[in-house]
């Protein structure tokens, strides 16, 4: 008898997690990551990533993945984002200085070893993005820091969760 309590116990806990984890508030929609060649990102290169929007009705959070080493000269980046949305012969540019770094904290970010991630928030706090319209839309990103190339820069990518 007691073995059927922990059984049912056991079970009760199983589902109690597996029904938490669906109630998430954001549902992964689209993440593409690009390598940088030799690891020093020219300014000539501006990694492009498209994906395709069917929910208007929808709140999205974008996100900006970076990934470099611990020999990264820079507690930021300043980059442009270039937004094309369907149907449109031009792109939209916004540009961003990101902060990657404190100088009481360190990195800002996961790391192991020498390598750091960072997954930053292009949409401001507390405001809601929505695409317009549906269909294809194509993301750019170029760096627009002084040195160049831009040294120990591994990969850059485009994240969006779109938010429940």
């Amino acid at each position: 008898m007691k073995i059927i309590k922990n059984i049912c116990l056991l079970l009760l806990v199983a589902y109690s997690l597996q029904l938490s984890a669906l109630s998430c508030t954001t549902i992964d929609l689209y993440e593409k990551s690009v390598s940088i060649p030799g690891h020093a990102w020219k300014n000539n290169y501006k990694p492009s990533f498209t994906f395709t929007i069917h929910d208007t009705a929808s709140a999205y959070q974008l996100f900006l993945v970076l990934r470099h080493n611990d020999q990264y000269n820079f507690n930021n980046i300043y980059i442009n984002l270039y937004a094309q949305q369907p149907g449109m012969d031009s792109a939209q540019k916004v540009r961003y200085d990101l902060k990657l770094a404190t100088n009481e904290d360190g990195w800002l970010a996961s790391g192991m070893d020498d390598i750091y991630e960072h997954r930053i928030a292009l949409t401001p706090p507390g405001q809601q993005f929505y695409f317009k319209n549906p269909g294809s839309y194509t993301f750019s990103v170029e760096q627009i820091m002084r040195e160049e190339p831009l040294k120990n820069v591994l990969n850059v990518g485009l994240r969006i969760e779109k938010k429940e």
